[in-house]
């Protein structure tokens, strides 16, 4: 695969978010399917992994710890804080919160360094500069080599790369989610921050991979998006055949259409999808190959944008966990 750099790290240009392995999208995959979605994408040439100290409280960090831990230097390992308090789920941006789930962090990867620690969400009771502080503090100590910020909007991220360089901002960013497009992506352009896109397959809804509600786990917080609700749901569902025959004259997949395209947005662009299948980790992979024509993403882009998409992302209460810019439709 090819690469592309985030902060000082060299990486693939597909990450592997690996929090579906842990919770989200309905219960975990058996440890043996989970195992061989981590390893196969090590020799699939993936190099960039994403996990957090919230995904599964804890579960996630262990798995991945006990998975690839004997190939250690073969990856750069990225988790979160600011979003748990060990067996709780708990937005808090304290440094001293922040400092102690780095630890416990620490423990559970069995490593002695975190190549990139985001902080996960902004507790906006504590100013960015003081939660970015414990995080540089982490630096100092060797805990973590770089800082990531996820969910924030532009004005945070200057502030909060005024106190230490930030190395990667995270945020969801695909076809049918571009509030990226409002500000940050040309802040991150201007200060030299990588970008990392999660869910960058609409939380697999534009992979065709959801069709039917009826079909979502028990866990799956889909259930609660308002994408995935009602006739809001029937009104997307409208867009994804032709979605998939656009990806069909282009000669890849759904997913890999998603993908190819955000690799065409921009070099600063790393996309990081999740899967719980080895063949779709797979298939995410082989959209480093893809090269798409300006038709095909001027037709992509006229079929699926913020105003062809129906509901918000996220509903009222979690939203309010999140500090990135809102997108306003102008009056046609």
């Amino acid at each position: 695969m090819k690469t592309r750099h985030v902060g000082p790290f060299e990486v693939s240009e597909i990450g592997l978010g690996c929090m579906s392995l842990s919770h989200a999208y309905g219960p975990p995959p058996p440890r043996e399917q989970a195992e061989r979605v981590l390893k196969g994408a090590l020799d699939r040439g993936y190099s960039f992994f994403d996990t957090a100290a919230v995904y599964g409280l804890g579960h996630n960090e262990r798995l991945i710890g006990e998975v690839l831990g004997d190939r250690r230097d073969e990856f750069v390992l990225a988790s979160k804080c600011g979003m748990t308090d060990g067996e709780t789920r708990d937005l808090n941006g304290a440094p001293e919160r922040l400092k102690k789930t780095c630890d416990e962090s620490l423990a559970r990867l069995g490593v002695d360094v975190i190549d990139l620690y985001y902080l996960h969400r902004w507790d906006k009771r504590v100013p960015i500069e003081d939660s970015v502080g414990a995080l540089a503090d982490l630096v100092q100590a060797g805990k973590i080599r770089a800082i990531g910020l996820s969910e924030v909007s532009a004005a945070t991220l200057r502030r909060a790369h005024a106190v230490h360089p930030i190395a990667a901002l995270q945020t969801e960013y695909s076809p049918w989610t571009r509030n990226p497009e409002v500000a940050v992506l040309d802040a991150c352009r201007e200060l030299g921050v990588a970008f990392v896109a999660f869910s960058p397959v609409g939380r697999g809804f534009l992979a065709g991979g959801l069709r039917d509600l009826g079909k979502l786990q028990p866990g799956d917080f889909r259930a609660g998006m308002p994408r995935f609700i009602g006739e809001a749901f029937e009104a997307n569902l409208k867009l994804l055949d032709a979605f998939t025959d656009l990806a069909g004259e282009a000669g890849c997949t759904p997913a890999q259409l998603c993908l190819a395209w955000l690799l065409q947005k921009d070099p600063i662009i790393v996309p990081i999808p999740g899967t719980t299948r080895p063949k779709h980790m797979s298939e995410n992979a082989g959209a480093s190959d893809v090269v798409l024509t300006t038709q095909v993403v001027e037709r992509l882009e006229a079929l699926v944008n913020a105003r062809t998409v129906s509901g918000s992302r996220y509903a009222p209460a979690m939203q309010a966990t999140v500090d990135t810019e809102e997108l306003v439709l102008s009056e046609a």
